[in-house]
């Protein structure tokens, strides 16, 4: 029985559904939490703990599905992560107690990790060379949305114990209908045509690039031996990663690390008790406030989809560096030099410029570059290391960020200090570091790659 045309747009949306998890049940914890805290009557630690958990799975998740998907490819692992997706949200919604949460918590991790390390690769691998910049830009455009959808899960079910069912239950367990939609795009898609191609499958590969490629004048086989002729390279392993690929790992861990250490999960989760701590804002104005940034995150990562491949991505990244970076700048000579009245209005808009900065740069340009630069045979390892490196980063600050406000007393011009001199940083390390990558097919970057490694080579 033939299967049935799949629309390049439900590949792509779907293949990015991953991102949209990765968002939503990351940012659903910011508004469950203080209710989980007060019907379980637990301690600020023990709260603290359940939302970082989140983050140990991650960062396990990401290193663990790497070599996997080398081995048993980019889909059969998507329907993997799915499932953890699922059973991880279900036991999430009806959890009895601190331990049962953070298992349950734990197991969204591994399920939040291996997406963020296997959907950049994926999507990186299915697009074209002329769009890979906005496709790639999908898994970020999805992770804001999911994020944007937490939010207004957590005003939705707030204080309605629908059927005598709990609200926090209700904001966990709606996390099951997109893992749901996940597993069946899953089963759908179709397998990434760069790794049936390293396993030998080319006439499979032909024909997804076929559906792929449709309706365009890119020329499926060309690319079939553009593929062939850096796969049938000599292939080391983790040797190749450790030398052939070290400037990519360098990059990657690089641009993830940075990512984080520019504050920007530390404003994702905690930004209603930024303002109900810094500010004095009540509750429900400050998880207004955090809808309104939300809102801003997805609409700004819309634009960054639009222009993803007409600039260059360094230029991109560099501008955001210095966005965030006098941004927040400002933002802390603010709230040092101002009354807390006087500087609440502007700390909200100057954290709306912030915003803007990393949504049109760091947040999607990170994980599609993580997807872009490693050659193919360790690209799932590649992708994985790197995006272990954001879960971990992401812990640390996740973690320190309330104690650095609490050093602080409260003013937020301490922490966002702190995070203004890594945005600055940032800047270097892309202009030192950072290959451009638009306009180039994976093979070019590959074949680049190894040509300064031999060249190196030669002169040693």
């Amino acid at each position: 029985m033939k299967k049935p045309r799949l629309s390049i747009a439900f590949i792509f949306i779907f293949g990015a559904l991953g991102g949209l998890l990765f968002g939503f049940d990351t940012g659903i914890i910011s508004g469950a939490s203080p209710l989980i805290e007060a019907n379980f009557h637990l301690n600020t630690e023990q709260t603290g703990f359940i939302t970082s958990s989140v983050l140990i799975g991650s960062a396990i998740g990401a290193l663990s599905i790497g070599s996997l998907s080398d081995r048993f490819g980019r889909k059969k692992l998507l329907i993997l992560a799915s499932i953890l997706f699922l059973v991880g949200s279900g036991l999430s919604a009806v959890a009895t107690g601190f331990v049962p949460m953070v298992i349950a918590r734990i197991i969204l991790g591994l399920a939040v990790g291996g997406a963020s390390a296997l959907t950049p690769a994926y999507l990186a691998e299915l697009a074209d060379k002329g769009h890979r910049g906005s496709l790639g830009t999908m898994f970020q455009l999805m992770v804001t949305l999911g994020i944007l959808l937490a939010y207004v899960s957590n005003l939705a079910f707030l204080g309605h114990n629908l059927l005598g069912i709990r609200d926090w239950r209700w904001m966990l367990g709606s996390a099951l209908i997109p893992a749901l939609l996940l597993f069946i795009g899953g089963i759908l898609l179709p397998e990434s045509p760069r790794y049936l191609v390293e396993k030998g499958k080319v006439t499979e590969a032909r024909a997804v690039l076929d559906q792929l490629r449709a309706g365009t004048k890119d020329d499926p086989d060309a690319e079939i031996a553009e593929i062939q002729s850096v796969s049938h390279q000599e292939k080391g392993g983790l040797k190749e990663l450790f030398t052939i690929a070290r400037p990519s790992l360098i990059v990657a861990i690089g641009i993830m690390l940075f990512q984080q250490l520019v504050g920007i999960n530390a404003v994702i989760y905690f930004l209603p008790q930024v303002f109900m701590k810094g500010f004095n804002f009540p509750a429900s104005g400050a998880i207004w406030i955090s809808v309104g940034i939300g809102i801003v995150n997805f609409v700004v990562t819309i634009l960054a989809y639009l222009i993803m491949d007409k600039v260059n991505r360094k230029t991109i990244l560099m501008f955001g560096s210095i966005v965030m970076g006098v941004s927040l700048s400002l933002l802390a000579i603010l709230n040092f030099t101002l009354s807390i009245s006087a500087a609440a209005i502007p700390t909200i808009i100057l954290i709306a410029v912030y915003i803007f900065g990393f949504a049109i740069s760091w947040g999607p340009i990170a994980w599609l570059l993580i997807g872009e630069i490693f050659p193919l045979s360790v690209r799932g390892i590649g992708t994985a290391i790197g995006s272990a490196a954001n879960w971990i980063a992401n812990f640390i600050v996740s973690q320190f960020f309330l104690t650095i406000l609490a050093l602080f007393h409260n003013n937020v011009g301490g922490p966002f200090a702190i995070f203004a001199v890594f945005a600055f940083l940032s800047w270097g390390f892309v202009y030192y570091f950072v290959p451009e990558t638009r306009n180039k097919s994976l093979e070019e970057i590959e074949s680049e790659l190894v040509s300064r490694y031999n060249a190196k080579q030669k002169k040693a």
